[in-house]
């Protein structure tokens, strides 16, 4: 599946987009799970959200390989 980064998450993936082996069906938290692994700086973010086809998404959310996702870092405003 695509994942769209933003923000930081773009430096730590070094690409804006990137292809991740995720089973047919699956949460966000086990993507989250799956990019943290892979990209270990992720988790030192003090959060981070996901969207799932423009909606900002729960842990235990469900997600296809058909849907858009996006990691959304944390904001900071002023």
């Amino acid at each position: 599946m695509k994942i769209l980064a933003f923000g930081i998450v773009k430096d730590i993936f070094s690409n804006a987009v990137i292809d991740v082996d995720c089973k047919n069906e699956s949460s966000v938290d086990a993507l989250k799970n799956i990019l943290e692994k892979k990209y270990p700086r992720l988790s030192q973010l003090g959060s981070y959200m996901i969207a799932v086809n423009n909606e900002y998404a729960s842990d235990d959310d469900r997600i296809n390989e058909n849907d858009e996702i996006a990691i959304i870092p944390p904001v900071s405003g002023g």
